[in-house]
């Protein structure tokens, strides 16, 4: 079986450093849970990086500091895993969808003028698959009408815009460590900021709600990121940029072999530069893209959709029936193809082209 993904980090590399927290018996609020956001911040530019569970309940938290609820409206990009909206929802405020568009699937500045009202309280921008285009012009949008911006920065850990790494452009932006991101520890989140007010919110919030004197001044969570999982992320983001080179120069490979085919690849816009978290791709016209997973699958290589448009969901079509075009397109007819070390692209684009023949 060719897998989507495989993890760019291996046991024998953080063996040593696993086995001295097993020996310390400090499996949390260690020397690895403190040095991970140190490193993020350096890498990012940002000034203040804090660490989550999940970008899940990094987004939530940047919601709850900005104090989200009942009777505000969040516009969110269509185009994207349900968790970007979720967290809207779970506030008790509305979601607002703005379509994307099909050549880099992220949010469009045109669509998002259009939802803008006075209940409008945050926008949350998604680096659709890694990729940061647009970003600049929907965060001086943002800035023009005083909204502050959220970056869903879950698959962009190395991408930039402008010459800035993605986690000190936006007000504040979160990141996942799921085992199919690029930096994994299994699962985790982070939130950087430039933000000196939020971050010391964000510092109290994540202790449960203490203060440097540990009075409980407010209510809180415990986001925490254990130990093991710190030092496979302090590992990974120490490599970071040698994976993505890598990955950049096999999705340059992809589009080598699938243009020829009718393949369209993600496009990257002005100065963006995508860390290429996966190889996403719309096939080509007439196909029938679940059928070509399903072919896929029959010669033992995994694939999947691009990703999902959120407007077209049951819960959010039954609750605000205001499905977006482009988004609904790129979720029928877009495929994740397998990338990770050692792929075998020719294999793959080579099965890919023999489904093509019998679709």
């Amino acid at each position: 079986m060719i897998r989507l993904v495989r993890p760019y980090v291996a046991f024998e590399a953080v063996e040593e450093s696993i086995r001295e927290i097993f020996a310390s018996g400090v499996f949390t609020k260690g020397t690895y849970s403190q040095l991970l956001p140190r490193k993020l911040s350096e890498y990012t530019g940002a000034k203040h990086a804090f660490l989550t569970t999940s970008a899940t309940t990094a987004l939530s938290m940047c919601l709850r500091i900005l104090g989200i609820g009942s009777g505000d409206e969040v516009i969110v990009s269509d185009f994207s895993f349900p968790a970007s909206a979720n967290v809207v929802e779970d506030l008790g405020a509305t979601t607002v969808l703005a379509d994307v568009s099909l050549q880099t699937y992220n949010m469009m500045p045109e669509s998002l003028l259009t939802k803008i009202t006075p209940a409008t309280k945050a926008v949350i921008f998604v680096d659709a698959l890694g990729n940061p285009s647009g970003l600049e012009d929907i965060a001086s949008i943002c800035r023009k009408h005083g909204i502050p911006l959220i970056e869903d920065a879950a698959c962009a850990i190395g991408s930039s815009s402008g010459g800035r790494k993605v986690g000190s452009i936006a007000d504040l932006t979160c990141f996942s460590m799921h085992p199919r991101k690029l930096l994994t520890t299994g699962e985790g989140g982070a939130i950087t900021t430039n933000n000196d007010e939020w971050a010391q919110q964000l510092k109290i919030k994540l202790n449960h709600g203490a203060d440097e004197n540990f009075d409980f001044a407010t209510f809180g969570f415990n986001y925490r990121m254990p130990e093991i999982a710190c030092v496979m992320g302090c590992y990974q983001l120490d490599h970071i940029d040698e994976v993505i080179s890598e990955r950049r120069s096999q999705y340059a490979q992809y589009e080598k072999l699938l243009t020829p085919l009718g393949f369209k690849p993600q496009i990257e816009t002005g100065t963006a530069y995508t860390n290429r978290q996966s190889v996403v791709f719309s096939v080509p016209e007439q196909v029938d893209r679940d059928a070509l997973i399903a072919a896929l699958k029959a010669s033992d290589i995994e694939s999947t959709l691009g990703t999902y448009c959120l407007s077209a969901c049951t819960y959010y079509r039954e609750k605000y029936n205001d499905v977006q075009p482009h988004a609904h397109w790129l979720q029928q007819n877009t495929i994740t193809l397998p990338c990770y070390s050692g792929v075998p692209i020719e294999l793959v684009c080579q099965a890919i082209e023999e489904a093509l023949s019998s679709l």
